[in-house]
């Protein structure tokens, strides 16, 4: 599979819809995350917090997608996923080889520890997510 989903979400009975774009992290594709960085109100990187050796290829991008000028008032949901498996890194320990504390200040940001196979933290990653993305969108009602 190419590796690309669309998925649409409805939150919080029913007052918001998320259009997601899934677009993998295959190196393969990353050229053509750029596509899809208009008008983009939140982010979700999803880390494999099992996966110490590709945490400083993941530190790496996540610092190169952040430097895009169209995602610059993007919320930031970081998903440190399989938290179930034995031996993960906890999201605080993730959160420290990011160094997401050095992050431009005005970036909204959250880590949240999940497991997609349990379906643990998902719903208040996402909840967070929506509620940043709506007090930013509709601040001025």
């Amino acid at each position: 599979s190419s590796g690309f989903n669309v998925w649409i979400l409805i939150l919080c009975s029913g007052r918001y819809t998320l259009n997601i774009w899934d677009v993998g992290g295959q190196r393969t594709i990353r050229s053509y995350w750029r596509n899809y960085f208009e008008q983009t109100d939140g982010l979700v990187w999803v880390v494999d917090s099992s996966d110490l050796r590709r945490l400083d290829d993941c530190k790496m991008e996540l610092d190169n997608l952040l430097k895009e000028e169209r995602l610059s008032g993007a919320s930031l949901l970081i998903l440190a996923n399989k938290q179930d498996i034995k031996g993960a890194l906890t999201p605080a320990e993730i959160a420290k080889v990011l160094n997401l504390e050095a992050m431009d200040k005005s970036r909204h940001w959250k880590i949240v520890g999940c497991s997609a196979y349990t379906g643990e933290g998902l719903l208040e990653g996402f909840d967070w997510l929506v509620q940043d993305v709506a007090s930013r969108i509709y601040m001025l009602d």
